[in-house]
């Protein structure tokens, strides 16, 4: 239920068009007293009298006037108010030293074709790179927020990979943590100013996700370990996976990305208040 008396973090925030042609807010909304969680819908109206800075991800905020909708499980937002507003996203400085971490990581690959490989691809879209995020909603969608989990993948690895018996080749590891999710830098545009976070359209046209995305790179430069350790990462095909990992007799090396990226995603910097502790 809608609680005008209660304080709201923006968990997720997007435009999109109604049937009707106009445009339509879809915001997810916590409340902070009891942690339950609602899903509201801003009409065109109202967008156009909030400011893109009111509704981003993060912001604290109370709702001024609304009114909750038990057909739909959600409430309409006609007025909010902004109490404390969020960061937008990992400072300048911090996304360069995350990004020279990875760099220096990928300088260490003893394979001089893969580390050539992974090291011209990150430079060449650098710019893209540091301030990309690396989800919609899900997990780390701030600016900074996929070099933030791609270095987070890197530093949970440097921890395990040294306890598991199976031989894994660690050069192939690092390099598809660093590349399972790179074609977010294309998937999505982030405002810099606001924060937020759209599907860039020409990429969904051309491509069925990033993981297709990643896992043909590798396939055409002929890393095929890494391109299906790749394909493999979101472990099911019903979240996206092109191997499903429910499937039996599969190598071992095709877990590792799985549940390394899935440590990060649950317990690394996943929303735009956990950057203060980097």
């Amino acid at each position: 239920m809608l609680d005008l008396n209660s304080k709201y973090e923006i968990l997720s925030f997007s435009v999109g068009d109604t049937k009707a042609g106009t445009k339509m807010g879809k915001m997810q909304i916590k409340n902070l007293e009891n942690n339950s969680i609602l899903n509201c819908v801003l009409w065109e109206e109202t967008l156009n009298r909030t400011p893109d800075i009111a509704t981003r991800v993060g912001n604290i905020i109370r709702i001024i006037t609304g009114s909750y909708n038990e057909k739909f499980n959600n409430c309409l937002i006609n007025n909010l108010e902004v109490i404390e507003q969020a960061v937008l996203g990992v400072d300048e400085d911090r996304r360069i030293e995350h990004y020279n971490f990875i760099v220096d990581t990928i300088k260490t690959f003893k394979n001089e074709k893969l580390k050539n490989f992974v090291l011209n691809f990150i430079e060449e879209n650098k710019n893209l790179f540091i301030v990309a995020p690396a989800a919609k909603q899900m997990h780390h969608n701030y600016i900074g927020g996929l070099i933030v989990h791609t270095k987070e993948c890197i530093e949970i690895a440097n921890s395990i990979l040294s306890a598991i018996k199976k031989p894994l080749d660690k050069d192939e590891v690092l390099a598809a943590l660093i590349l399972h999710d790179i074609g977010k830098i294309f998937e999505y545009d982030i405002n810099l100013e606001s924060g937020l976070i759209e599907y860039n359209e020409k990429f969904r046209k051309d491509w069925i996700s990033h993981s297709q995305f990643a896992y043909s790179m590798c396939m055409n430069a002929g890393f095929f370990n890494i391109a299906k350790m790749i394909a493999a990462h979101h472990g099911r095909s019903e979240w996206g996976a092109m191997i499903d990992l429910g499937e039996r007799d599969l190598e071992p090396f095709y877990y590792i990305i799985h549940h390394i990226d899935d440590l990060s995603a649950k317990f690394g910097a996943t929303s735009v208040n956990d950057i203060k502790n980097l």
